[in-house]
C-alpha cells in the first residue's frame, strides 16, 4: 500500500517530468547575461565608453545647434558687447552739422529794415576732458553686463546640455526595465507553457495554470507601460536633438565615479550662474560709480561755426572750454544711494546664491552615494534572490516540496529586485549629471 506522502509526492513528479521536457526546448526559459548574474554594478554594455561617450556628445551638440533659447542667449550676450563699445565711444569727440532755409522779415520802428529767405549752416566739435571717471564707470558697467550675458549664454548652454544627458539617462533607463519585464514575461510564458502540458494530464492543476497566465500578463502589462514611458522620453528629447535619435548605449563610465565631496565644493564659484551673479554684482557697483561722479564738475573743448546766406549775411565761429558744475541737485542724493543699495543687494545674492549651491552639492554627493551604495546592496540581495529562486524552482520540480505559487513568488521578487537595481544605478548617473551640472558644467566634463 502506498503510503499518503508518497501519493502526493506523485503529481509533483509527474509535473516534474512534464517540466523538464518542455523547458529546455525552449530558449525563452533562460534568463539572459544581466549585471546581477555578472555580480559587477556597470550595466549591460552594448559598446565600449568610448563610443556611448562620442553618442552623448554628439546629442548634446545638436542639441546646441538647434535650440533657439541659446540662439537667443547669444544675440543678448553680442548686443551687450556693443553696448560697450558704445559707451566707450563717448569719449571721442562728437561732430554735428546743422542748417536751417527760413522766410525772414525785419522791422524797426514800423519800418521794413529787410525781407527774404536765409540760409543757416552751423557746425559743432564737442570733446569731453574730465567728468569725474563717469565714462570709465559708465564703461565698466557695461563691460561687466557684458561679462554677465556671455556667462548667461554659458549657462544657457549647460542648462540645454544637462537636460540632453539627463533625458538620454532616462531613456537608456526605461529600456534597461523593459529587457527585465521582457525576460520576466517569457519566463513566466515559459511556465505557462509547462503548466498547460501539466494541465492536460492533471486537471487539478487548473488554479496553478491561471495563476501562471496572471502573473504573465502583468508582467506583461508592465513591459508595455515601460515601453510606453520610452515613448514619451524619446518624445521630449526629439524637441533637443531631432527626429534621428541613436541607438540606445550603455552610459561612459565616467558616470559611475562619484567625485569626492572637496573637489566638488571647489568647483562651485566658478560655476557659471555664480560667475554670472558675480559679474552682474560688479556691474551694479561701478554704476553707483558712475551715479556719484554727477556730482563732480563737467568739463569739456568745444569748436563751433555758424554762417548766415541770404538776407543779413553773417559768419561766426567760436572755441572754447564748458564747465558745468552742479551746486544742488537733491536728485542726485536719492539716485546714488539706491544705487549703491542695488549693488550691495546684487552683492548678498551672489552670496546667497553661492551658499545655496553648496549646499545644493552636498545634498546632491549624498543622493548619488547612497544611490551607488544602494545599487551594490541590491546585487548582494539578488545573488540571494537567484539562489532561492533556484532553490525553490527544484523544491517544486523534484520534491513537491514548494508550490508554483512560491516559485513565482520568488520569481516576481526577483525580477522586482532587478528593477530596483536599474533604477538605483541610473538615480546614481543623474545625480551624477546632477553635480557636473552644478560645478564647471556638463559641456567640461564630456568634453
Amino acid at each position: 500500500m502506498i503510503k499518503p506522502t508518497v501519493q502526493h509526492l506523485l503529481p509533483a513528479f509527474a509535473a516534474v517530468l512534464a517540466l523538464l521536457a518542455v523547458m529546455p526546448a525552449d530558449a525563452n526559459c533562460i534568463d539572459e547575461d544581466s549585471v546581477e548574474t555578472r555580480g559587477d554594478t556597470t550595466p549591460a554594455p552594448r559598446g565600449d565608453a568610448a563610443s556611448a561617450r562620442a553618442s552623448l556628445q554628439s546629442m548634446v551638440q545638436e542639441a546646441l545647434r538647434r535650440s533657439n533659447a541659446l540662439g537667443a542667449s547669444r544675440l543678448l550676450a553680442e548686443a551687450a558687447a556693443i553696448d560697450v563699445d558704445e559707451t566707450r565711444a563717448t569719449r571721442w569727440p562728437q561732430l554735428s552739422v546743422g542748417g536751417s532755409l527760413v522766410t525772414t522779415r525785419t522791422e524797426v520802428g514800423g519800418i521794413e529794415e529787410s525781407r527774404g529767405k536765409q540760409g543757416r549752416a552751423t557746425v559743432t566739435l564737442s570733446m569731453p576732458i574730465f567728468d569725474g571717471g563717469r565714462i570709465s564707470d559708465l564703461t565698466d558697467w557695461r563691460k561687466n553686463l557684458a561679462e554677465a550675458a556671455r556667462l548667461g549664454q554659458v549657462n544657457a548652454q549647460e542648462q540645454v546640455a544637462l537636460q540632453t544627458v539627463s533625458l538620454a539617462i532616462e531613456r537608456a533607463r526605461y529600456h534597461q526595465q523593459a529587457q527585465v519585464y521582457q525576460q520576466y514575461a517569457r519566463k513566466m510564458s515559459c511556465l505557462v507553457e509547462a503548466l498547460q502540458t501539466i494541465v492536460r494530464a492533471d486537471r487539478g492543476r487548473t488554479s496553478e495554470l491561471v495563476q501562471a497566465q496572471k502573473n504573465q500578463k502583468q508582467a506583461e502589462v508592465s513591459y508595455a507601460q515601460t515601453m510606453s514611458t520610452v515613448r514619451q522620453v524619446e518624445t521630449r528629447l526629439r524637441r533637443f536633438v531631432g527626429e534621428q535619435l541613436p541607438a540606445t548605449t550603455s552610459v561612459p563610465t565616467l558616470l559611475l565615479s562619484v567625485p569626492s565631496l572637496p573637489d566638488v565644493l571647489a568647483q562651485a564659484e566658478s560655476a557659471p550662474d555664480i560667475a554670472q551673479l558675480a559679474a552682474q554684482a560688479e556691474a551694479s557697483k561701478a554704476f553707483a560709480e558712475s551715479v556719484k561722479a554727477q556730482r563732480w564738475p563737467q568739463v569739456s573743448a568745444v569748436v563751433s561755426s555758424s554762417e548766415v546766406r541770404g538776407v543779413g549775411n553773417s559768419g561766426q565761429w567760436s572755441a572754447g572750454i564748458n564747465v558745468n558744475l552742479p551746486i544742488f541737485n537733491a536728485p542726485v542724493g536719492h539716485a546714488i544711494d539706491s544705487s549703491q543699495k542695488r549693488a550691495e543687494a546684487a552683492r548678498l545674492q551672489r552670496a546667497d546664491a553661492l551658499d545655496s549651491k553648496r549646499f545644493r552639492m552636498t545634498e546632491v554627493h549624498d543622493q548619488a552615494l547612497s544611490a551607488f551604495d544602494r545599487a551594490r546592496r541590491v546585487v548582494d540581495v539578488l545573488r540571494d534572490s537567484d539562489r532561492v529562486r533556484n532553490f525553490t524552482l527544484q523544491q517544486w520540480q523534484q520534491l513537491g516540496r514548494r508550490s508554483l505559487f512560491d516559485v513565482m513568488a520568488s520569481e516576481g521578487d526577483h525580477y522586482n529586485l532587478r528593477v530596483a537595481y536599474v533604477n538605483a544605478l541610473y538615480d546614481g548617473q543623474q545625480s551624477n549629471v546632477l553635480l557636473w551640472s552644478l560645478g564647471q558644467g556638463v559641456l567640461a566634463q564630456l568634453n
